[in-house]
């Protein structure tokens, strides 16, 4: 009877770590223990600073989408690949989940203006602001359009670079791959420099912090602030 209750219990705390993600993000679930997403990403969700991105606090449609494209390949990566291949939908849905609930960091210092290609593009060359879909400060602007800011340089960087060369596609309507096409190896590093420096949360309401967002805001001529934005692009 005792053994029984033991197994019962075992149960039961399984099939609640499974539900809320977190077994999959501890153990790796299906994909097995050295796929565990703490591994790389880290226990609070942080990623490694470096070349591994942070999953704490991005949206949870927009992290499901990943891990989907991942398993089906349409987002090809060598691990990722692997990992997401190995999940069931379910496990995907519910690790997404899990992370998006986490909280993104706080800013560690002020926020540096961002830079005006990032802001208001560069029509001349056909390239849209990056604000126009990831927001004044990289935080995102709703489903679809995730947020950037707070991201290693070296990861920002290598994604860009994948959408410029088509070796990631698995934006709707191509909007990233139009976007960075035009891009520069120096505007590439520029971008990805400021978005790891911008704060990944929203501060709290200060005088500062909306002096900040409102110049940002300022910057953008009309013509780009009027623009229609793309209702999705799964960019980050």
């Amino acid at each position: 009877m005792g053994l029984g209750g033991c197994d019962a219990a075992k149960g039961d705390t399984d099939r609640a770590l499974t539900e809320t993600g977190q077994l999959v993000a501890l153990s790796g679930g299906g994909a097995g223990a050295q796929f565990a997403c703490f591994t790389c990403h880290g226990l609070e969700g942080q990623g490694d600073g470096v070349t591994t991105p942070r999953l704490a606090g991005l949206d949870a449609g927009y992290l499901q989408k990943q891990m989907e494209d991942y398993a089906a390949g349409t987002r090809p990566d060598d691990v990722m690949g692997r990992i997401a291949g190995r999940l069931d939908a379910s496990d995907r849905r519910a690790v997404a989940a899990f992370y998006s609930r986490m909280p993104a960091p706080e800013a560690a210092a002020a926020p540096v203006p961002a830079p005006t290609l990032y802001l208001t593009g560069d029509p001349r060359r056909g390239i849209t602001a990056c604000s126009a879909c990831h927001g004044a400060v990289g935080q995102g602007a709703g489903p679809g359009n995730p947020a950037i800011s707070g991201q290693p340089r070296a990861y920002v960087a290598d994604q860009l670079e994948r959408w410029r060369h088509g070796d990631r596609r698995n934006d709707p309507r191509g909007v990233m791959a139009v976007a960075t096409a035009r891009l520069t190896d120096e505007e590439i590093q520029t971008l990805a420099a400021w978005l790891e420096t911008a704060p990944p949360a929203p501060a709290p309401a200060s005088a500062s912090a909306s002096a900040f967002v409102s110049a940002g805001a300022a910057a953008r001529p009309a013509a780009s602030r009027e623009a229609r934005r793309p209702d999705r692009s799964d960019g980050a």
